[in-house]
Formats: structure tokens, C-alpha cells, sequence
């Protein structure tokens, strides 16, 4: 029998997990970390806390499972898309890694726009976005010129990772197609790009295809970890790309929504269909020669997080006490309120949005809150608001020609029988899940097991080891409800804009 392992770094915390050939999952560990904003809009993470976080994990997890790590036969890697790792000649982290959903780069974006113009877009596929990581090359580039003095290396998370375990500098397209320095038809770093920008492509890592062998375990890592020197570890793929062959999402026509720390929307293309007016984002897919359209929100699971970091100590409390999910419980509560919250709406932009408003300026709000509403509504509210932004991203991959009638959800928020339910009444189709709740890791094994030579392909992989269930149809009368809600939802960001903007001035 050969196991397989998958490494998820996402932005909450990283997530390890050891399959067999068939997908069961045999051991699992997880470590949280923390998120540092030392001012408004910024967000960063320490590398450091990553690499031990996945370390521990591994070592936790062949400590559990009790298999000989020599029958691990590949290794792959999931990872937050986006961030900055910068490395000095020594391969020594220069500084905190700015991630995705930071929103600090504003004048470097107006600036991309006055050096790249139509090119950006042409060639990245996407309009020049303050998340991305090469806006946040050139804010390091222009305020911290100390630092970019002495880097000689530029990886995202994940890739840093496997610099930890490798000690190879490399990433894969999925990843890379994020950072708006990759020619994504060609599937290649872009000369022109970088050049017109002033960035050295000598700094970008050399890129592969998600499934293909990018280095081998060190034995001083093998000796840390318990793993075997010399196992083989993949490209893997950028969060999104991993979850959708997590969920079997490998061929044209079937999508998926994920709601993790941001949401997304994410279907699976042949060819690279682009959003004209840059609302929703195209990248390389982790199957080879293909593609995918993405609708991002940016604090999907997060507002609900911070809902629960300030709002529910007592439900943490209690969840502690009875040994469940503070989010099960949170969950119970938010049931008991009806569709629509009577009259109240939330606004998810906590960390700035996306899809389809491309506004870093675009704060959080409550709206239409009176005396009656508790924070059960408030509760519920949040998850609401989430779900609309989401069915924003369903309406631009409509007008794009997308279809989205094989809809999967996956997440922490994806395994929420309730968000669950309004994806379906605003999608106006089924909500499925599937078997495996692993799905970025899942998505990275499957990859570990295609360069390991287990499958012959990812989509062989994928109709193997990924199994549905728990299909969600639409209520027709909840689904009035919501579109009445819906509507007045998408006027409130208009009516708001302006008023964003003369925030940030204050």
C-alpha cells in the first residue's frame, strides 16, 4: 500500500494530512498561527511560524499513524496564494510575508497600470490587483528599499515550504498565475512583464506543471520529521486549485465554492475564458492544459472568525465544555432567525473585496440595525452576507458563459449544513459536498500521487479518490426570500462607494 501526503498552509493555520492510494484518510494534524495587521488594511504572517507549524504536524502525523515513512510515496503541497517571501543570497527570510488578503499596494497597482497599461491584463490575464504579489514586490521595492537591496529569492507560501523541505527553489503554475508575472496561456514566467516593471526575473523560482517532481526531502528534514530522505515532493498548487481536485473538480464544466478565511468560486475551464472588466480571475489550473475562472471574497470564513473572536466567548466556552465546534453551536443559534435576518444586511468587506467590486477602500457594514435585532440575527446576518457576495461571483461567471449547475462546496464553511442551504436558494441549483472534508490536502495528495506514478493522471486520480454526497437542492420559497435581500445587497456597495473612499481620507 502506498500513503501519500498532503501539506496545506493556509492563512488560519497549516494542516497535514496522510491518505492511502484510495483516498482514505489514515492520520491528520493541524497548527494555527497568528495573523499580524500593524496597521489598517495591512496583513501580514512569520514564515517561521509556518515552517514549525509544519514540521510538528508532520512528525505528529507519522507518529499517528504508525505506517513506515518509507511507504509514503510523495509528498505535495496546498498553500494561501499571493504572499511575498523574500529570501536573502543565503536563503535567510528578509521579512514578514505580506499575504493575500493584505491592502496596502494601492500606488503600486496605479503605478503597474501606467507601466503595463492593456499588457497586465493581456498577458497575466487579470487587471493589476492589490493582492497580488507583484504590487507587493514593488511596495517593498519603494518602501523598504533595505530589504530589496538584499533579496535574491521571491516564493509564495507553499513554496517556501518546500524550500524547508527540499531546499530547492521552485513553484508551479496554479501558484504563480497569482502573482501577475506569469504568462498564463503560455504557462511561463513573462519577460516583458518583468521587464516593464523593473522586476529581475532571476528572482522568480523556476516553475512546473502542478504534478510534476520539484524536489526531494533532505535528510536533515528527514530527521526532524520522521519522513524518509529522498521522498518525492510535487509542484502541488496554489489553495483554489488544490480544493477543486479536492472536490473532483478536473474537467470542463463542473465548479466549486469553498468558504475558508476568503470565499471562492471556482470553475474548471479548457481554454482561458477572461472577465473583460477584470471582475473575476483566470489562472492556470493544477491539471495540465487547462485553466480556471475564480470569484474571490475576501473575508468569507473570516467574518464569521471575527465574529466568533469578539462576539462569542460564551460559545467558545461552552463548545470547549462539550467537546464540539464553537462554529456548531454558532450555527445552531443563527437557524432560529429567518431568512433575511428581518431586515438585516452584512457586508463582508473586511479586508477590502474582490469580486466584483475590485475595491481595497470597501469596508465591513451592518445595515439596517434596529432594537429588535439580536446577536443571534447578527450571526446569521454574517453568513448571509457571505452568501451574497458569493451569488455576486455566480452572476459574473453567467454573464461569462460558466456554467455552474455541478456545484460542490467545500471549506470549513462548505461542511455548514445552513451556508450550505443559502448557496443552493441563491445559486438556484444543488449544493453537493463530498466524502473527504480534507480538500486542499486531498488536492495535494492527489498531485503527490500522479508524480509518484500511483495514477497516470489527475483526472484519474480525482474520479478515484474523491467520492459525493449530501446533494442541497433549493427551497423555492426561502429562495424568494433571499433574492429580495439579494437585490437590495447589491445596491448598498454603490450607494457606499463614495463614502469609502472619504473614509480612508479621514
Amino acid at each position: 500500500m502506498a500513503y501519500l501526503l498532503g501539506i496545506d498552509c493556509g492563512t488560519s493555520g497549516t494542516k497535514t494530512v496522510l491518505f492511502d492510494e484510495k483516498g482514505v484518510v489514515i492520520a491528520s494534524a493541524s497548527a494555527e498561527y497568528p495573523l499580524y495587521q500593524p496597521h489598517n488594511g495591512y496583513a501580514e504572517q512569520d514564515t517561521e511560524d509556518w515552517k514549525k507549524a509544519m514540521l510538528s504536524t508532520i512528525g505528529e502525523v507519522i507518529a499517528k499513524s504508525g505506517i513506515d515513512s518509507a511507504d509514503i510515496a510523495g509528498i505535495g503541497l496546498s498553500g494561501q496564494m499571493h504572499g511575498l517571501v523574500m529570501l536573502d543570497s543565503g536563503g535567510n527570510v528578509l521579512r514578514k510575508s505580506i499575504i493575500w488578503c493584505d491592502q496596502r499596494t494601492g500606488e503600486q497597482v496605479d503605478k503597474m497600470n501606467e507601466l503595463c497599461g492593456e499588457k497586465i491584463a493581456e498577458i497575466s490575464a487579470n487587471p493589476a490587483l492589490t493582492g497580488w504579489t507583484a504590487a507587493k514586490i514593488l511596495w517593498v521595492r519603494d518602501n523598504e528599499p533595505q530589504v530589496y537591496e538584499k533579496c535574491r529569492h521571491i516564493l509564495l507560501p507553499k513554496d517556501y515550504l518546500r524550500y524547508v523541505l527540499t531546499g530547492e527553489l521552485a513553484t508551479e503554475v496554479s501558484d504563480a498565475s497569482g502573482m501577475q508575472l506569469l504568462d498564463v496561456k503560455k504557462r511561463c514566467w513573462s519577460g516583458e512583464l518583468c521587464e516593464l516593471l523593473g522586476i529581475d526575473k532571476g528572482l522568480l523560482a523556476p516553475v512546473y506543471e502542478s504534478c510534476e517532481v520539484t524536489g526531494r526531502v533532505t535528510k536533515q528534514i528527514a530527521e526532524q520529521t520522521g519522513l524518509k530522505e529522498g521522498t518525492i515532493v510535487v509542484g502541488g498548487a496554489g489553495d483554489n486549485a488544490a480544493a477543486a481536485l479536492g472536490t473532483g473538480v478536473c474537467r470542463q464544466g463542473r465548479a466549486f465554492t469553498t468558504i475558508g478565511t476568503s470565499g471562492v468560486v471556482f470553475a474548471h475551464t479548457d481554454t482561458p475564458l477572461i472577465d473583460p472588466k477584470g471582475r473575476v480571475h483566470t489562472c492556470c489550473a493544477a491539471v495540465p492544459n487547462s485553466w480556471h475562472v475564480m470569484g474571490v471574497t475576501q473575508a468569507a470564513g473570516l467574518s464569521l472568525r471575527w465574529f466568533r473572536d469578539n462576539f462569542c466567548e460564551s460559545e467558545m466556552l461552552s463548545a470547549k465544555q462539550l467537546g464540539v465546534s464553537e462554529y456548531e453551536l454558532m450555527s445552531k443559534q443563527a437557524e432560529e432567525i429567518p431568512a433575511g435576518c428581518e431586515r438585516l444586511l452584512y457586508l463582508p468587506y473586511l479586508m477590502g473585496e474582490r469580486t466584483p467590486h475590485l475595491d481595497a477602500d470597501a469596508r465591513g457594514v451592518f445595515f439596517g440595525l434596529s432594537a429588535v435585532h439580536t446577536k443571534k440575527h447578527m450571526l446569521r446576518a454574517v453568513m448571509e452576507g457571505v452568501a451574497y457576495s458569493l451569488r455576486d461571483c455566480v452572476e459574473v461567471f453567467r454573464e461569462m458563459g460558466v456554467s455552474v449547475s455541478d456545484m460542490a462546496a467545500c471549506g470549513g464553511g462548505g461542511s455548514s449544513p445552513l451556508w450550505r442551504s443559502m448557496l443552493a436558494d441563491l445559486y438556484g441549483c444543488g449544493v453537493k459536498t463530498v466524502t473527504s472534508k480534507e480538500g486542499p490536502a486531498l488536492g495535494a495528495a492527489i498531485l503527490a500521487s500522479v508524480g509518484a506514478g500511483v495514477y497516470s493522471s489527475v483526472e484519474q486520480a480525482c474520479e478515484t479518490l474523491v467520492q459525493s454526497k449530501d446533494m442541497t437542492p433549493p427551497d423555492t420559497e426561502r429562495a424568494a426570500v433571499y433574492e429580495q435581500y439579494y437585490q437590495m445587497y447589491r445596491s448598498l456597495y454603490p450607494a457606499l462607494k463614495g463614502s469609502y473612499q472619504a473614509l480612508k481620507k479621514l
